[in-house]
């Protein structure tokens, strides 16, 4: 459960504000999107790796 703690006299909308970043967080959307379909293992696999490949190229291109 995620829980906000709001001060005294705080503004409604920056709560929620802070409710929907942590509830993105948490991954439940990304999840559920992703059970919506099967996939096979061997395309997650290949997925995650095409996916490394790109955040390393991204950390190489950086430095």
């Amino acid at each position: 459960m995620i829980v906000i703690p709001m001060k005294e006299g705080e503004n409604i909308e920056r709560a929620l504000k802070k409710f929907k970043r942590k509830f993105e967080k948490t991954g439940v959307i990304k999840e559920l999107r992703g059970r919506q379909v099967y996939k096979k293992p061997s395309i997650k696999r290949r997925e995650e790796k095409m996916h490394a490949i790109y955040v390393q190229k991204l950390q190489q291109a950086e430095d």
